[in-house]
């Protein structure tokens, strides 16, 4: 599978006429290698990956996670570089551009550090982006990575089930968080242990848990704290981050209540349903990633309100990846991309959001996450 990815790159870099790329975004270097360095720049170590359109490749990489690149990373050659020894990470770079005419790097993705070094080589050379050629391979997902996502959904509903179950009066959030994680670890090692062989793939759960409840609903990142939660007062519970199963991300909301909903607030809920729903009734191969949005939105708009924010995103190794569903990106659907699909609506003093990932399918689209969303459902 890694070899393949490369192939097609290589190929690619011929195609445009590169004859070298620096890969240094994370998710690209696994997606490519199978490597995943866990500490990489936030702990001021860089990690590059090197693919010429003809020659090996090179993984640069600290010393201290030499082993672990020895093990899992399909790269031709591994050089690695220890801290404050010799030229650390810059020693191979000279010799990996040298000779080249076009280079590409990533504009967007590499460090400050990184980039300011190899913007020094390269003066005398014609630089180009590598971004857009990796965002095309990735788009269209493989069978294999169609399978992740699935199992990505599992280990989801799994969360939500848990964390549903943990809401009530009198709980603080911060159970609902490690009722969730401890679902969605469970249920990831069981789907590793039955289905696949990487004996380094973690089934932990990661990143804090996004929820609000109460006043702080509007907020919309605002993770799980000691609050304590009380009756009749709304809950959000989002796993936009945490549901990362075998890298793979997903997206999914949902808005709860304890014990009774508030009128005003579940005709607000009843529009973000609303909205999700007309998105999905836009959603198939064929029409264009702003179509789909344009639906979500007019029906918040002709309920009288703004629209939050984009109507999904595409979503892979990357918790955000090409296409998104939003005005202005004209890319048209395809089967095999994967998106998170949202309905919502905020107001200054309530917010209501749902979400779900899906899998774009000659027919139309496979619901990859599953929650009851009727209002009568969502209130415990």
């Amino acid at each position: 599978m890694f070899n393949a990815r490369m192939d097609d790159l290589r190929q690619r870099l011929a195609d445009n006429d590169i004859d070298v790329a620096l890969i240094t975004d994370d998710d690209n270097v696994y997606y490519l290698t199978g490597y995943y360095d866990y500490l990489h720049m936030e702990f001021g170590r860089p990690t590059i990956l090197v693919v010429p359109r003809d020659g090996d490749s090179l993984l640069i990489t600290p010393a201290i996670d030499a082993v672990m690149a020895e093990t899992v990373a399909k790269v031709d050659r591994i050089a690695t570089w220890n801290d404050g020894a010799g030229a650390e990470w810059r020693a191979e770079l000279p010799d990996a551009v040298r000779g080249a005419r076009r280079v590409a790097i990533e504009p967007d993705h590499m460090p400050p550090l990184v980039r300011g070094y190899v913007d020094s080589l390269l003066t005398e050379m014609d630089t180009t982006s590598v971004t857009p050629l990796l965002a095309d391979m990735r788009m269209i997902k493989t069978e294999d990575e169609l399978q992740l996502a699935r199992h990505a959904g599992q280990v989801g509903i799994a969360m939500m089930e848990a964390g549903r179950a943990a809401i009530g009066a009198g709980v603080p959030e911060f159970e609902v968080a490690l009722a969730t994680s401890q679902a969605g670890t469970r249920k990831a090692a069981e789907l590793l242990a039955a289905h696949y062989t990487d004996a380094y793939m973690s089934p932990n759960t990661h990143f804090l848990q996004i929820m609000a409840s109460g006043v702080e609903i509007t907020k919309t990142h605002h993770r799980a704290s000691t609050r304590v939660m009380q009756h009749g007062e709304p809950v959000f519970l989002c796993f936009c981050g945490m549901t990362n199963f075998h890298r793979f991300k997903l997206g999914f909301d949902r808005t709860f209540w304890i014990g009774e909903a508030d009128p005003a607030q579940a005709a607000i809920y009843e529009v973000a349903v609303a909205s999700q729903q007309a998105a999905l009734a836009a959603l198939r191969p064929g029409v264009t990633a702003e179509s789909v949005h344009r639906a979500y939105a007019e029906v918040i708009q002709e309920a009288g309100f703004d629209y939050p924010f984009r109507c999904g995103r595409a979503t892979g190794f990357s918790f955000l990846e090409h296409p998104q569903l939003v005005t202005g990106d004209t890319t048209i659907l395809q089967p095999g991309m994967v998106f998170a699909v949202d309905g919502s609506v905020q107001t200054d003093t309530f917010r209501a959001q749902v979400g779900d990932s899906f899998i774009i399918t000659e027919e139309g689209y496979e619901q990859i996450t599953a929650h009851p969303k009727g209002i009568g459902d969502v209130i415990l």
